[in-house]
């Protein structure tokens, strides 16, 4: 019996959650496994994956492929490059010891970089996020003062016109004035 590590499609569509499963390779994608192994979202920003590291090892260690999805993920896990590792110690290039270190400096270079790259990821969000707010700034100042010159406009023509009001007024008042002083002087 040929057996598969692979990913087991679970979730709702559009939005694939996977599991990491060791299967027969004869048994449907999604069908019956022997054993889960961990979990794959890739809906997440950077993908999520939790592995039993373990029992992955005694996989790929007793034969099982993975599929390249599979291997991807292991890979970046670490799991095939200790296995590596242990095919070394298997063939007495290094011994346990060697091994252990270079893989807890793989790991500590993979995870200082996963921390950079984290932390290069939020410098530039914050970085967008300033910048969108600036832009956002300037338009509400533009339309501000759009605004307050409009006002300004409307209190000038609100004043002219009082004042266009007041001398029709006294005009008129004048013209009042001037009949009544001919029709008191006829």
């Amino acid at each position: 019996m040929s057996t598969k590590i692979r990913l087991s499609r679970h979730g709702k569509k559009g939005y694939a959650f996977y599991h990491i499963v060791v299967a027969d390779s004869r048994a449907p994608r999604d069908g019956r496994f022997i054993e889960k192994l961990g979990t794959y979202n890739p809906n997440t920003h950077p993908a999520t994956v939790e592995l039993n590291f373990e029992s992955a090892l005694k996989w790929i260690g007793v034969g099982a492929q993975p599929t390249d999805t599979a291997r991807s993920i292991l890979s970046k896990e670490g799991v095939m490059y200790r296995h590596h590792l242990n095919g070394g110690v298997k063939k007495g290039a290094f011994t346990e010891e060697v091994a252990e270190q270079k893989f807890a400096k793989w790991m500590a270079d993979k995870q200082a970089k996963n921390a950079a790259a984290k932390s290069a990821m939020e410098a530039a969000k914050a970085k967008t996020a300033k910048e969108r707010l600036e832009a956002e700034t300037k338009v509400k100042e533009a339309k501000a003062a759009a605004l307050a010159a409009k006002l300004a406009e409307a209190a000038k023509a609100a004043e002219a016109a009082a004042a266009e009001a007041a001398e029709e007024t006294a005009a008129g008042e004048n013209a009042e004035t001037q009949a009544e002083t001919e029709a008191a002087a006829e």
